[in-house]
């Protein structure tokens, strides 16, 4: 099924109003429901220093947008600066997956796929953007140790560290950039907001049940 975008200029309203914090960031909430509100705040924060923009869910790598959520769009961008610089760059999403990184994990994480003969194809729809990342990091056998259980010790630097070889810019990688430094606090203050959002789901489930 083909997702068109009908708002080129923000997130659609049914995602809600981003989150800013204390430092002018500005958190757009997920699209998917539900889940560890330590693992919610944790994408949420890769996403701080790997998508920082108004629409995160359609930005590819370079700041350009896509105008489809069919599937991952598989544009390869030239890098200008860093590390990289001369190389190309199909990052694309909240989470900025390259399109061989999204066929591996959509194949084995995602909920739906489209089957075309011999050919599957996975929406890049935010919310299945979200959920492929979900489960990818609830995954212990994936990364060989349990994150959600590090980020209850709160071993947050941990977690980022070993994320890094994934996700450059989380403070460990070979391509930090602005945001970087922020991350605990913006982790923080996500996870402060992703606690008593589920503590209100939970309440208003209690009350209705």
């Amino acid at each position: 099924m083909m997702y068109w975008l009908q708002n080129r200029g923000s997130l659609p309203s049914f995602f809600g109003a981003p989150t800013e914090l204390s430092n002018g960031f500005k958190s757009p909430p997920l699209a998917m429901e539900g889940g560890d509100p330590h693992l919610r705040a944790l994408m949420r924060t890769i996403s701080a220093s790997e998508s920082n923009y108004d629409r995160p869910y359609d930005v590819i790598y370079g700041g350009s947008y896509i105008s489809d959520y069919s599937d991952h769009p598989r544009r390869c961008v030239t890098i200008a600066a860093g590390p990289n610089r001369g190389n190309c760059s199909t990052a694309a999403g909240r989470y900025q997956f390259l399109d061989i990184t999204w066929a591996d994990k959509a194949k084995r994480y995602h909920p739906q796929a489209s089957n075309w003969l011999w050919w599957s194809t996975y929406s890049f729809e935010p919310r299945y953007q979200d959920e492929v990342v979900y489960r990818w990091l609830s995954d212990r056998r994936a990364w060989g140790f349990d994150i959600a259980a590090l980020l209850k010790e709160n071993k947050l630097g941990v977690v980022l560290k070993r994320l890094s070889g994934t996700w450059t810019s989380l403070g460990y990688g070979i391509e930090p950039n602005v945001m970087t430094p922020k991350l605990p606090v913006i982790y923080q203050e996500l996870l402060e907001e992703e606690l008593s959002r589920a503590a209100g789901a939970e309440e208003a489930f209690d009350e209705g049940g």
